[in-house]
């Protein structure tokens, strides 16, 4: 049924999940998991057999989205939430497309920032699963994108959200791409998102640990430089390790230069794809005083890398390489 008709009319039809989603700004799958395990839910059913929520379960749902979002536990906020009486038939509003009535408490925003020990519907204090976030970005919802990373990265961190969900929403994104031959589209908004996230967070720390930088940069011709972005942010925010990143398709005699400007105390160098990936250049790096380890990831790089290149397989296992080398 559309949620369209007068205000008499969509009341004793009720509202869908979508409407009440948006009003609420809790997800979809959040609402369908509060009532399967809270009973807090829609009591209606349209014409059709579509389930619908009415006044009352939308006072219910307005005061468990309260209660979650200043800290309560879900099981604990649903009691409370069941004992709010039904509101009061609002007056009509005088116009065609219905509107939600309010229980004045106020809503907060789907995928807000997490608070410490609330969990709903599987997840960790709205931080979003890897399907939930690769549905929104095949939506092209960047708003939700955005939530979602914000959530993840403030509550677990920048190496969890990578491999738990920015690395699996890509792999989703691809698989479409395979099948479908679309999506580029998605990759592109995800990929913006998940950047713009990133780069505040690769700041140089107030405080940072090491005197001698650390450069990160993607081998010449390599585009993707997210890992390398991600890897700064991962340093800065669980190290305090002050990097400089040069990004994609560094040419190596920049590359070079930078390092004898700077010095660093660490080299991180990017491929992602086999063409990118010749070692030959990194013999040709220049030998500082003192010397710079050099470390490479992707799965670009050819074998037979040069002596005293180390080679890393996860953005954790470059976290760790630049940690040790910088003792």
């Amino acid at each position: 049924m559309e949620e369209t008709g007068s205000a008499g009319a969509a009341e004793e039809a009720g509202y869908g999940i979508g409407a009440v989603s948006r009003r609420l700004g809790v997800p979809a799958p959040t609402l369908r998991t509060w009532n399967l395990r809270y009973g807090i839910g829609p009591s209606r059913r349209s014409p059709g057999g579509h389930r619908r929520y009415d006044r009352a379960d939308l006072a219910r749902l307005e005061e468990m989205s309260r209660l979650v979002h200043a800290g309560v536990p879900p099981a604990d906020a649903a009691r409370q939430a069941l004992r709010v009486p039904v509101p009061p038939v609002l007056p009509a509003p005088g116009a065609d497309t219905p509107v939600l009535p309010s229980s004045g408490a106020g809503t907060a925003p789907a995928l807000s920032a997490p608070r410490e020990g609330v969990g709903v519907g599987g997840e960790t204090a709205n931080v979003p699963s890897a399907a939930m976030l690769a549905r929104a970005a095949a939506a092209l919802d960047g708003r939700t994108v955005t939530d979602g990373l914000a959530a993840a990265l403030a509550r677990l961190g920048v190496v969890p959200t990578w491999d738990r969900l920015a690395r699996p929403v890509f792999d989703t994104i691809c698989r479409r791409q395979e099948e479908t031959g679309a999506g580029i589209d998605v990759e592109h908004l995800f990929s913006e998102r998940l950047l713009a996230a990133l780069h505040p967070l690769a700041a140089r720390p107030a405080h940072p640990v090491n005197d001698r930088p650390v450069l990160l940069a993607c081998a010449e011709e390599e585009q993707h430089s997210l890992p390398v972005h991600a890897l700064a942010a991962a340093l800065a925010t669980d190290l305090r390790v002050d990097t400089r990143v040069l990004g994609a398709r560094t040419p190596n005699a920049a590359l070079a230069d930078a390092m004898r400007r700077l010095g660093p105390a660490v080299v991180f160098v990017w491929s992602h794809q086999a063409a990118t990936g010749d070692p030959a250049p990194l013999t040709g790096l220049p030998a500082l005083r003192p010397p710079a380890r050099i470390v490479v990831g992707g799965p670009g790089w050819w074998p037979d890398l040069p002596p005293r290149v180390t080679r890393v397989a996860s953005l954790r296992d470059a976290v760790t390489a630049v940690a040790d080398a910088l003792r």
